[in-house]
């Protein structure tokens, strides 16, 4: 069973990330991934951010990143590996309603603000019964964005009822009691509807300091089992946290 699952879950990955690229293929939002003018720097001087600028949280690199992200050394019984670049497009769809974009950028570990860097891992459990496949990824950013993606996420979470995006369909989205961890953290469950297969879902997106963690599971079989198991969050944040007390 966890083959044809693999399979549901590549095919969910890929197709969403080849309608990304080809929606967004013309460049038309190209300076959305650097944000930066010629006289940006002039909006910022020393002398009037002084107060501000010793407690500003940098975004880490993504040499950081894939530092502080968990290895299966790290969570016993459970399987460890990257996720494809291919798999978690840079580029945005437009997602309709637009009040969904947040969840819908959020389903391809995504962000707006786009994040500085970003690493993805995907965490299977090695007991042949279970089959959920856990997806998680660490988004840097300057700390007022990755607040913003928290803000956003849970405002659309309390708002959006369901959603089109990148062709798929998803639906009955509710938020959900989220762990205490973090600065901050947002949690929410969905339904998606594709290629035939209804696959139910559960998120949850931690932010501390300046990055987003953000976890999700998947079940094809069992609903009640598309729950991130709480030894994969809290150990990844622990790591984190390490990470970055150690880089900032």
């Amino acid at each position: 069973m966890k083959s044809g699952l693999g399979r549901v879950l590549a095919g969910v990955c890929v197709t969403a990330a080849l309608a990304a690229t080809t929606a967004c293929g013309s460049g038309s939002d190209g300076g959305k991934s650097d944000g930066k003018s010629a006289d940006k720097p002039a909006d910022k001087p020393a002398a009037t951010s002084s107060s501000e600028a010793p407690t500003a949280l940098r975004p880490l690199s993504e040499a950081q990143l894939a530092q502080a992200a968990i290895t299966k050394a790290d969570v016993k019984g459970f399987s460890v590996g990257k996720v494809p670049d291919d798999e978690i497009p840079d580029m945005s769809v437009p997602a309709d309603p637009a009040e969904c974009q947040a969840i819908a950028d959020m389903f391809l570990l995504g962000s707006e603000p786009d994040a500085a860097a970003r690493v993805a891992r995907s965490v299977t459990s090695l007991t042949e019964t279970d089959a959920t496949v856990v997806q998680m990824g660490l988004l840097a950013h300057q700390e007022a964005d990755a607040k913003k993606v928290l803000a956003d996420l849970r405002a659309a979470s309390e708002k959006c009822d369901a959603y089109e995006h990148t062709d798929y369909k998803y639906s009955g989205i509710e938020p959900r009691k989220a762990p205490a961890l973090g600065d901050e953290a947002v949690s929410y469950a969905m339904t998606g509807k594709i290629d035939g297969e209804t696959i139910p879902m559960t998120y949850v997106v931690v932010r501390t300091g300046s990055t987003v963690a953000a976890f999700y599971g998947m079940n094809v079989l069992d609903a009640k089992q598309a729950e991130v198991p709480a030894e994969i969050i809290e150990t990844q944040i622990a790591k984190l946290e390490k990470v970055a007390g150690a880089k900032q």
